[in-house]
């Protein structure tokens, strides 16, 4: 604020520095013009050899001489002295127009003297029209403007100075208030809310914004915590059977079935195993969005080669018509499949159906052609409240939660996080004309001519 009054204040300095130069360059000017109009008028009377005696004037703060080349006055207004030419002959340029300063007691005049001096007459009788002006009224004026700059100037600043600090200050008060919730939020635990203005403004704007990272950030901590609370309880049991295990074992080693022991041991780890990678690919999966070593992918081969995995119960692939080509990891989408067929044939009864074909155009998320795949079970289906649910990390259905069987809960929360990388989508409906599940997948089609290149 005060950088901004000191430079305000040098603003209006300079500014009224550069208005009094320019009013005393304007009002010299105006002199000059009128003395040379009446400089201008005398010569064009000497040139005709009609020079009036005395010289005709108007005002009383000019005087008027014509003077030859050795400096004798030919003629003169009434006040002008006849004797003594304003300005020396020696200072007299006979073949320009001039603009002379003269002492005022060698005119007669109050003030500085302004002369100008126009050549006049004829070759052989070489002549000089001299026209002095006061210049009394031009300091006068001056004077004035720079008394009422010099008594105005810090009124001025004071009042703009009063006023900037009333408008700043408003202006940065919800500033302030956003400060002041930031200071609060960040000394307590939880969540919170910066105080929004109530003028649709930038500020407003910029709280609104800011809230809703703070909104977001808030979400994404309440989701780590989760994560890593289930996360924590999901390593925990394995952990704590391989420890029960050996500790018994410890203590009954002679009666201790070994390979009962180490088959036990070996499933744990395996479980272990599988829960670790899972943490690390979502890990991953959350750090690079973009998919990496994607290309054109040909469905219905992926299916069979998936389908080829479960030969009892059998998966039966209903081929497509034609082959249909999407963009995308191979590696992803065929952890898409397999993670879907390990759910189906976990819970099917008998029957498993993987299938592929194009929906046309404008179907999808993001619009444009799509493929629909689908892979469709007999089993007890799920609920449609818990439809949505069951893509959420460490979320197991009643029916599911045996950990032996159901496994940790990432296998459906890494497939929707696969098939958004692909640009797809997915959803669960009721499996048609029979009791059970089916699972269908959007992937962005490509034309069969760039799949095939």
């Amino acid at each position: 604020m005060a950088l901004g009054v000191v430079g305000l204040t040098i603003g209006l300095a300079v500014g009224g520095v550069v208005l009094l130069g320019a009013l005393g360059f304007v009002l010299q000017r105006t002199v000059d013009t009128e003395a040379f109009r009446t400089a201008d008028a005398v010569a064009l009377l000497a040139a005709e050899d009609a020079l009036p005696d005395p010289l005709p004037v108007a005002g009383g703060q000019v005087r008027v001489q014509v003077v030859d080349g050795q400096g004798r006055i030919r003629a003169a207004s009434i006040d002008a002295d006849r004797l003594v030419p304003m300005v020396r002959p020696e200072r007299l340029n006979r073949d320009g127009r001039q603009r002379l300063e003269v002492p005022a007691e060698r005119v007669g005049l109050v003030g500085p003297v302004r002369v100008v001096a126009v050549p006049a007459g004829t070759a052989a009788d070489p002549l000089t029209v001299l026209v002095a002006r006061s210049m009394a009224d031009v300091r006068h004026s001056t004077h004035v403007v720079r008394t009422i700059l010099l008594v105005a100037f810090p009124l001025l600043v004071a009042v703009l100075a009063a006023v900037a600090w009333r408008v700043v200050g408003a202006t940065l008060r919800p500033v302030e208030a956003l400060r002041r919730g930031a200071e609060e939020i960040t000394g307590r635990a939880g969540a919170g809310r910066l105080p929004v203005p109530a003028s649709a403004d930038e500020i407003h704007r910029l709280a609104v914004t800011l809230n809703g990272m703070l909104g977001r950030l808030e979400s994404a901590r309440v989701r780590q915590r989760a994560f890593v609370s289930d996360a924590a309880h999901e390593l925990r049991s394995p952990l704590t059977n391989i420890r029960t295990e050996l500790e018994v074992a410890q203590r009954l080693a002679d009666r201790t079935d070994w390979t009962a022991v180490t088959a036990n041991l070996l499933a744990d780890t395996d479980r272990l195993s599988r829960l670790v990678d899972d943490l690390l690919l979502l890990a991953r999966l959350d750090e690079t969005p973009a998919a990496r070593g994607t290309g054109p992918v040909e469905l219905g081969a992926l299916l069979t080669e998936v389908a080829a995995r479960y030969p009892s119960p059998p998966v039966r692939v209903t081929p497509p018509q034609g082959q249909l080509w999407t963009i995308g990891s191979v590696d992803e989408l065929r952890r898409v499949l397999a993670n879907l067929v390990d759910n189906a044939v976990r819970h099917a009864h008998g029957s498993v159906v993987l299938a592929a074909e194009t929906t046309g155009s404008t179907v999808g998320p993001g619009g444009g052609a799509y493929h629909l795949v689908t892979v469709t079970d007999d089993g007890p289906g799920v609920a449609v409240a818990d439809r949505e649910r069951v893509f959420d990390r460490f979320t197991r259905l009643d029916d599911g939660r045996a950990r032996d069987d159901g496994g940790a809960g990432l296998g459906l929360a890494i497939v929707r996080e696969l098939v958004r990388r692909a640009g797809g989508s997915i959803t669960l409906a009721d499996a048609p004309e029979q009791r059970g599940l089916r699972v269908c997948l959007l992937l962005p089609a490509l034309p069969a001519e760039d799949g095939q290149r």
